[in-house]
């Protein structure tokens, strides 16, 4: 099981992810790291709660695709997260949502390995 800390760098790294998204794509506007802080927040939860049921109701289309349909299911849980914050996140279009969440994934994986995981206190 995630710590709290471990959870919390996940979200903070995400946020960072998803301002430099929001720098790549016209299409993807964030205002700024508090705005990415609550948009990684919710993606956090989608992705723990919304995803793995959208995964287990697509597995037919997703073995089909050879697993490329995981990358709709991302585009998704994204578009899902910008439809239940304010202005200060917008995705213009589907075909945004698709791309960014490809780039969002690869700038988070990169960050993620950057940052590593936090150390753990050993038992005695």
């Amino acid at each position: 099981m995630r710590t709290f800390i471990e959870w919390f760098t996940s979200v903070f790294l995400n946020a960072i992810a998803l301002l430099l998204v929001g720098e790549l794509f016209n299409g993807f506007h964030i205002a700024g790291f508090k705005m990415a802080l609550i948009a990684a927040i919710i993606l956090s939860i989608l992705n723990i709660i919304v995803r793995p049921i959208l995964i287990i109701l697509t597995i037919p289309i997703t073995v089909l695709t050879l697993g490329l349909f995981i990358l709709v299911i991302n585009a998704i849980t994204l578009t899902i997260t910008q439809s239940l914050m304010d202005s200060g996140f917008v995705i213009d279009n589907f075909s945004t949502a698709f791309f960014a969440s490809i780039i969002l994934s690869l700038i988070s994986v990169v960050l993620h390995r950057i940052v590593g995981k936090p150390d753990r206190p050993r038992r005695s």
